[in-house]
């Protein structure tokens, strides 16, 4: 990272689609696969205009943690910067 600072950032959702990586961080982001343990994911209806526009999807993943040790939620790790953060922070809706 540019100012030597890593920030990881877990997604389990839509920020892993290349359109909205784009869209969000105007790039592409590298990352590796990882899980989420003792945590169950469902499906939540998102009512931004904005951000259905961008990801094409109107139910986006949210998770919950389970207590339960065989349920697992697969996603992404990315090493994103400062900015980022909050490009991905303002990009995740109140819904």
């Amino acid at each position: 990272m540019a100012d030597g600072r890593e920030i990881r950032l877990f997604s389990y959702g839509t920020l892993r689609q290349r359109n909205v990586q784009l869209a969000t961080f105007g790039r592409e982001l590298e990352g590796r696969d990882d899980a989420l343990v003792g945590f169950a994911r469902t499906m939540f209806e998102i009512t931004d205009p904005e951000v259905i526009a961008t990801s094409r999807e109107t139910h986006h993943p949210i998770v919950t943690r389970s207590g339960n040790p065989a349920d697992e939620v697969a996603g992404t790790v990315f090493n994103i910067t400062a900015a980022e953060l909050a490009a991905a922070d303002s990009y995740e809706v109140s819904d």
